[in-house]
């Protein structure tokens, strides 16, 4: 696996330490000899590469993490990443070859392949690709010596200091912060002035945190600043990443003493400082500010000098990171969000017009000032930065558009933004190394755009973003990496799952424009826009390109030759902009995105993209796929998801390496029928996938079936077409399957009988969908009764119980999502007290019959999200429905006429929409709207 991750890229040579690895080298290496001289050699060449660029590769994470400055270094950093990539296409190439013995399971086919002629050519180019990486590799190292000398040895590196960078914004050196300055905050610091004085007399920790400029130190120097009078001594002090203990203390103790002159703390060392902290916070209520902490250890060392003295003292934190703020006492965190919408204006308008009455914007600013302020996405210290230097020139339209459309050069350029930038590239520059390429990777998508969970996941893994750790699940290790960059505010969490799973984030847009930036100085990748007939292009031979609109032939903007990952969110790219050079040119490509576009075939020509990781080709016209895709032996993800396809070639039992086959084909939109999802036919050597993870939607054969418990790294699988007599056999394989958490079960059709008495599971599921009629002792299966009560999200459809199912499921005690779909025959629905105190969501859908839902106290207590649809016959909402206290929005789609009128009785609930007919209405109790076409997602 790629392991840099770090700010200076080289992603190809921990695929060469692989490549050059044991036994593929001592196998290779007498079968090459047979070939040219320079074959003969390759071998040696390719560990030589690997030796040198690991050297490289250590000295370049040792500038980044010095932040070292100078066009000279910055120069031949390039030159090294342009041939790190070069490295890379020589090590996939070899890979490809020697790593055909894992297709045939056996070595012996290297003497094979090595004796055709083709091989030899193949072979040849390798070789000579190889020898002149060596070749470059030795000229940089001389131009290194040459022209670096004073980065040779690494303690002269000359580098950026963060103590000097913080003094350009940290509000501990401003002093002048006026209350009416703190604009959409004052929540948070009635907050934090009630935490300074809780009667608990003992010492607590206050964590406050966010996003970097996001107003943290602005606002705890405005409290600090405040109540000083409450303590009798206190300290601010700021903390770098590259900190001394010693100086940490030493800045502690000038603070709590300030101009005593029996203290000279400069020439006190580390145990003085410590004795002389503790005798002095022994005896005083403090208060002690750190700011901005960047690692819970580095906490823990520092506050070995803090006492606990039952005087009521405070220490608080200010921080980016969510672990960092753990360390703070139950019910002292405090998350400062960016501002809403009204309180961004309010603040942009205070710094643009301050002598302008009530700092009102003239209506002919308001529509460039709001798209500006939209920039900003309520982070207060780019408002109040872009609304100061507004301030200053002419306020014209005009002036105003054209700041507007180079705001991100005026970011990185003008002298009175550039802080901004330094602030957010703070951020990125703490990152690990391992979060770096994942955190750039999210710039390729367009602004505002929801990043779902499941997709940057194997993106990332197919891109090699993720490397192994012990014996964990390369998924989990990225979905680790997906929560470290949102507890460090890198990434925000836009919706999660009812048992708190993340399910699609955003990026900031300042954090968007900036990391944009990044990835054009590392050559990471190209956002390619031609709207309105301009190309904005960045980037000099990125090795990933993302378009967002393609009129063009985007072909003369890119190097296709490099080309290592190209996505399209242009649903209307005609092929033609793309196919004159995939395949044909991009030879190495590894990730291909063209989900959306009008594409109805597959050139057999794909065969040939021997790199190939992840292919997503959703909502096209596809029907086919050409059998020569069986030669994409690196293949991790196959996505076609609502397209025409309904075959997959046998051959396909050849992609070892997939993990994830998607394929499934939408029949019926209304989702009212059983089968409104068309599934595929098992091709035969199907459960041969060994490493396949996701499976859906797969038909049941009785073949497939009986072979299904072989497929043992199954997580995720959705079969369909099941016959009465196949669920012996399908509970027999299931129960071998030890991974699996996601579970759906669709019948062969409405009729057909669900026979799973005897459904069993190695371990609990987390989801679990039974579609169609449920045999009587369903729910006295080995399942239900072993692991009912840790099953989280269910669903039950077109089962047609006669008698209430939730009185059949309430003992399902953890659920927190519930669905029901024509589940159920019978006229009423009731919720007794103390069933399903975790759900959090709801949905009963089609139930054409039910007329009365009652809802008892004390039942459905932690329920958020209600969605009623198309129950025609009940006329007044559900009894009861008052006691839903902890209900945020719900959703009351397709109903009766008369149910409207009742509407008033839901005026507890923050948010309700409502519709007749399909189209919905938000009533007045609701002050904003999000339309969800639907709420409960998979």
């Amino acid at each position: 696996m790629n392991r840099n991750g770090r700010g200076y890229s080289c992603s190809g040579h921990t695929k060469l330490g692989i490549a050059v690895a044991g036994e593929t080298l001592k196998i290779a290496k007498p079968l090459l000899a047979r070939n040219a001289e320079v074959v003969a050699a390759l071998p040696a060449n390719m560990k030589l590469i690997k030796d040198e660029l690991e050297i490289i590769n250590a000295f370049l994470k040792e500038i980044g993490l010095k932040g070292c400055k100078g066009e000279v270094i910055e120069t031949w950093i390039r030159q090294v990443r342009r041939l790190a990539y070069d490295m890379e296409d020589v090590v996939d190439q070899f890979m490809y070859v020697v790593a055909e013995k894992e297709v045939t399971g056996s070595w012996a086919y290297l003497k094979k392949i090595f004796k055709k002629p083709q091989c030899s050519i193949s072979l040849d180019d390798i070789a000579t690709k190889a020898d002149i990486v060596n070749k470059e590799l030795i000229e940089l190292s001389k131009r290194r010596s040459r022209w670096t000398q004073p980065i040779v040895g690494l303690n002269d590196i000359p580098t950026t200091s963060y103590d000097n960078e913080q003094l350009l914004y940290l509000p501990g050196h401003d002093r002048s912060i006026n209350d009416d300055e703190l604009i959409g905050i004052y929540e948070n610091k009635e907050t934090l002035i009630e935490m300074l004085h809780f009667k608990d007399r003992s010492m607590r920790i206050i964590a406050v945190w966010g996003m970097g400029g996001i107003g943290k130190s602005t606002l705890v120097n405005n409290v600090y600043t405040n109540e000083l009078s409450h303590f009798s001594c206190r300290a601010w002090v700021s903390i770098s990443q590259s900190y001394k203990l010693e100086d940490i203390w030493r800045n502690m103790l000038r603070e709590l003493v300030k101009d005593n002159r029996e203290f000279d703390a400069e020439k006190m060392y580390s145990a003085e400082l410590r004795t002389e902290l503790k005798k002095i916070l022994k005896e005083k209520r403090y208060l002690i500010i750190l700011d901005d902490v960047w690692r819970a250890g580095d906490f823990f060392k520092i506050s070995e000098v803090l006492v606990d003295n039952g005087l009521g003292s405070r220490v608080i934190i200010t921080t980016r990171i969510e672990d960092v703020a753990s360390v703070a006492a139950d019910g002292c965190k405090i998350k400062v969000e960016p501002l809403k919408d009204h309180d961004a204006w309010f603040l942009f308008c205070r710094k643009a017009f301050p002598n302008i009455e009530n700092h009102t914007c003239p209506p002919e600013l308001c529509e460039c000032g709001k798209a500006i302020v939209g920039k900003c996405d309520g982070l207060p210290l780019a408002l109040v930065a872009i609304g100061s230097l507004l301030s200053l020139n002419t306020k014209s339209n005009k002036k105003w558009r054209v700041f507007y459309d180079q705001l991100i050069s005026e970011l990185h350029n003008n002298e009175n933004l550039n802080r901004v930038e330094k602030i957010l590239n703070l951020s990125y520059k703490h990152l690990p190394n391992y979060l770096k390429n994942c955190f750039l990777h999210c710039a390729m998508f367009p602004e505002d755009y929801l990043l779902h969970r499941k997709r940057l996941i194997r993106l990332w893994i197919a891109e090699g973003f993720v490397e192994q750790r012990g014996a964990s699940n390369l998924e989990d290790v990225a979905e680790g990496y997906l929560i470290e960059l949102v507890e460090r505010s890198m990434l925000h969490v836009v919706n999660r799952n009812s048992f708190d799973r993340i399910r699609c984030l955003r990026m900031h847009d300042l954090v968007r424009d900036l990391a944009i930036s990044q990835c054009k100085k590392e050559s990471f990748c190209t956002v390619y826009d031609d709207t309105d007939g301009v190309v904005v292009q960045l980037g000099l031979d990125p090795r990933r390109v993302a378009v967002l609109h393609c009129n063009n032939d985007i072909r003369s903007s890119i190097d296709p030759t490099r080309l290592r990952t190209f996505i399209s969110f242009d649903t209307s790219m005609l092929s033609s902009s793309w196919s004159s050079f995939i395949p044909s040119e991009s030879k190495y490509l590894a990730v291909l995105d063209l989900s959306g576009l009008p594409i109805e075939t597959i050139p057999n020509s794909f065969g040939e993209l021997f790199n190939l990781r992840y292919v997503c080709l959703d909502d096209t016209n596809v029907k086919l796929l050409p059998k020569s895709m069986k030669k994409l032996h690196n293949l991790q993800t196959l996505s076609l998801k609502r397209t025409e396809l309904l075959n997959i070639p046998q051959e396909f039992s050849n992609l070892k390496k997939l993990r994830h086959l998607l394929i499934w084909k939408l029949v019926d939109a209304t989702y009212t029928s059983l089968n409104n999802w068309e599934s595929v036919e098992p091709f035969d050597g199907l459960w041969k996938l060994k490493e396949l993870q996701s499976l859906s939607e797969i038909r049941a054969t009785k073949d497939f079936v009986a072979e299904l418990g072989n497929l043992s790294q199954l997580r995720t699988l959705c079969i369909t077409y099941v016959r009465s007599s196949y669920c012996a056999q399908l509970c027999d394989s299931l129960s071998k399957l030890h991974h699996l958490s996601t579970l759906h079960i669709r019948a062969y059709n409405e009729d057909e009988l669900l026979l799973l008495e005897d459904l069993t599971m190695p371990k609990p599921l987390e989801k679990l969908g039974l579609i169609g009629r449920l045999s009587e002792g369903t729910f006295k299966s080995p399942f239900f009764s072993t692991h009912g009560n840790r099953l989280l999200n269910m669903e039950l459809s077109w089962c047609q119980f006669t008698e209430n199912p939730v009185a059949r499921l309430f003992e399902l005690s953890n659920l927190t999502e519930l669905h029901l779909t024509r589940a159920y025959t019978g006229h009423q629905l009731n919720f007794h007290a103390k069933w399903f105190e975790h759900l959090k969501k709801l949905a009963l859908s089609d139930l054409p019959r039910v007329n009365q839902i009652c809802i008892h106290e004390g039942a459905l207590v932690s329920l958020e999200y209600l969605h009623i649809y198309s129950l025609k016959e009940l006329r007044d909402v559900p009894t009861g429905i008052k006691f839903l206290n902890s209900i945020k929005e719900a959703y009351f789609t397709r109903m009766h006429p008369d149910f409207v009128l009742q509407m008033e009785k839901l005026n507890h609930i923050p948010r309700v929409h409502w519709s007749t007919q399909g189209k919905f209405k938000l009533s007045d109790n609701a002050h904003t709207f999000q339309f969800m076409s639907r709420v409960f997602q998979a």
